[in-house]
């Protein structure tokens, strides 16, 4: 079938676990490349439940996605930072930490920046 495709994040061609049980990504692999799913629960850090899987001082992903549900502060290691919610839209480059706002989990999806995100080697 050409041109179309359909595919559930409840049934990802691969699951990936952050440390501590703080959440997970869902991939699914797509002829123009990876999309994922992350769950991100209440008290996730990506300097805690991240880094220690990716081995960088911040996160060198760039996302471009949408927030599904829940609130996430991104602070660029700059110091540059923004508070992102259900509905957003973001944009954010390489060079940052990040964790989830308040007791509801974090749900985003991204096109560009999980493709390596949380793989383990």
């Amino acid at each position: 079938m050409a041109g179309i495709l359909q595919r559930n994040f409840d049934s990802p061609d691969e699951t990936r676990p952050f440390e501590e049980s703080s959440g997970r990504l869902d991939v699914i692999n797509t002829p123009k490349g990876p999309v994922g799913r992350a769950v991100f629960e209440p008290g996730w850090r990506w300097s805690k439940h991240i880094k220690p899987i990716a081995g960088t001082e911040s996160c060198q992903s760039a996302h471009t996605g949408y927030v599904v549900s829940g609130r996430m502060k991104v602070v660029m290691d700059d110091g540059e930072s923004t508070e992102y919610g259900a509905g957003d839209f973001m944009i954010v480059d390489p060079g940052h930490d990040a964790w989830v706002l308040g007791d509801e989990p974090c749900v985003a999806v991204d096109w560009t920046g999980f493709g390596e995100y949380a793989k383990r080697a």
